[in-house]
């Protein structure tokens, strides 16, 4: 069977040097992109005394805002949530709960604390809505700026559509009920509009992990590394793709994608282009993508822009079981838009996005896990096959592995010397090692279930999006003293 061999090695071989190739590129272009957004940062940091927050805060002319949070079974945090939103800090804000059809103890929660009472006003039925309203409650004397719609069961997008429906101020933020905001959050991620109000359309702040930070009445007391290992190298990822990356592709004003956690829109916008795909299961992206197209082929002068500073703390998965059903939907969804919007791929007219986001999702997010796979499984097989040599698959490892771990590291250290979030030595620590446990499994693993994902999308199969467990925000506390534990949506 020597004939078997030696084809065997031939394909190896053959695909060696492509496999190398594909990793240099992608771990580069990463390696780009966290340059340019440190870049960004030092730019940031020498103009952040002349940002004129304190002049917008003060300000009445500052342009209102509506805080949209839906949530379904978010018991152990809605009260936490709810209030840091309330006390943030800008002179004009409203806040809209959308109860999505809860099975636990939610909008009890929100009716005790905020002492809710009905509220007869008329739904304007700008958009369509699939989840019928069964109530609209307010607080009593209007004294909270909250307004809280209860709804029958429909997902997070109609949820979404639900509350903008009955917004009334000129701009809107999507939160997550499993989220808490900074102070100064909305007056950060807001500037955008209030420095460019004809051209910015929508903004994006980051997401930071909040698992095993300290949080009291609504607000971040100590930031703290999670515990788990994977909640840990969850924040390293969060770090490199979501904050560094991100602010690269807006610089380059070709930012597709803002976190559907915390985003900032204009009202009239998001009404126009006809608020969430309720299909959609990357929902996020999918608006993103449609107000880009909606730009282009408009030959408006529009911008969407994403700011590091503003940070939404979330809670993030802290098992393998929530982390894997994450993963296969964001990959799900990924793959799903990038069909939907296939017509924009390296069309002229989409200028930046058509010529280098797009392909870049396509080739380095999209087709990652398969290539990921395929690279590791070929280094094993070459090397117990002898089609590979110890150097060359020391090569590869390096290039696919080692590569990567140098280019987190460097976003950590850039992000690190940016902003300092982590006060304690043993945090910096967790963080490092984080770093290298991510090439060690954790990596695989997210590229399994990816691929997963993708097969269920080419499949047609249809997404479960299965429980999550809510721990609470470590610190806060009930009225009587007690954490609240909840399942929600993953």
């Amino acid at each position: 069977m020597s004939w078997l061999h030696d084809i065997v090695s031939a394909i190896i071989l053959a695909l060696a040097w492509p496999s190398a190739i594909y990793f240099l590129l992608s771990n580069t272009a990463m390696l780009v992109l966290v340059l340019m957004a440190s870049r960004h940062f030092v730019r940031h940091l020498r103009e952040s005394d002349h940002t004129g927050r304190e002049a917008m805060a003060a300000s009445p002319l500052s342009p209102g805002v509506s805080v949209l949070v839906p949530a379904y079974n978010e018991a152990a945090v809605i009260r936490t949530s709810v209030r840091s939103v309330l006390d943030l800090r800008y002179p004009d804000h409203e806040v809209i709960v959308v109860n999505d059809g809860s099975t636990d103890a939610t909008m009890q929660v929100l009716r005790d604390e905020f002492d809710l009472v009905p509220d007869d006003r008329e739904i304007p039925g700008r958009l369509p809505v699939r989840g019928a309203i069964v109530a609209v409650w307010r607080s009593r004397g209007g004294v909270v700026p909250l307004i809280v719609v209860d709804t029958l069961n429909s997902g997070r997008s109609d949820s979404i559509n639900a509350a903008l429906d009955l917004a009334s101020k000129d701009l809107v933020v999507m939160v997550d009920a499993d989220s808490i905001l900074e102070p100064d959050a909305l007056l950060s991620v807001s500037k955008p509009f209030a420095d460019d109000p004809d051209r910015v359309v929508a903004t994006g702040g980051a997401i930071r992990i909040v698992n095993n930070s300290r949080v009291l009445g609504g607000r971040i007391v100590e930031i703290r590394m999670p515990k788990q290992l994977i909640a840990r190298i969850q924040v390293v990822e969060y770090l490199r793709a979501f904050m560094l990356g991100r602010t690269a592709w807006s610089d380059l004003q070709a930012l597709v994608l803002i976190s559907g956690a915390f985003g900032m829109f204009r009202r009239d916008v998001l009404l126009e282009v006809g608020g969430l795909d309720p299909d959609s299961i990357g929902e996020d992206f999918e608006l993103v993508m449609r107000m880009q197209r909606w730009i282009r082929d408009g030959g408006r002068d529009k911008r969407i822009v994403y700011v590091p500073e503003p940070v939404s703390w979330t809670e993030a998965p802290s098992t393998l079981q929530v982390l894997a059903r994450q993963r296969r939907r964001w990959h799900r969804g990924l793959w799903e838009v990038l069909w939907k919007y296939r017509g924009m791929l390296l069309r002229p007219r989409y200028g930046r996005i058509g010529a280098v986001a797009l392909p870049y999702y396509w080739l380095f997010e999209l087709f990652a896990p398969l290539l990921e796979i395929l690279g590791l499984v070929l280094i094993v097989l070459g090397f117990a096959t002898g089609a590979l040599n110890t150097g060359m698959a020391v090569f590869l490892i390096l290039v696919s592995y080692g590569y990567g771990t140098l280019v987190t590291l460097t976003a950590v250290v850039v992000e690190e010397a940016s902003f300092h979030r982590y006060e304690r030595w043993r945090d910096l620590g967790a963080t490092l090692w984080a770093v290298l446990a991510e090439s060690l499994g954790y990596r695989q693993l997210t590229a399994v279930w990816r691929l997963q994902g993708w097969w269920a999308g080419l499949t047609g199969r249809t997404q479960v999006w299965g429980e999550m467990t809510r721990a609470g925000f470590a610190g806060a506390t009930d009225a009587s003293g007690r954490a609240g534990e909840a399942e929600g949506r993953g």
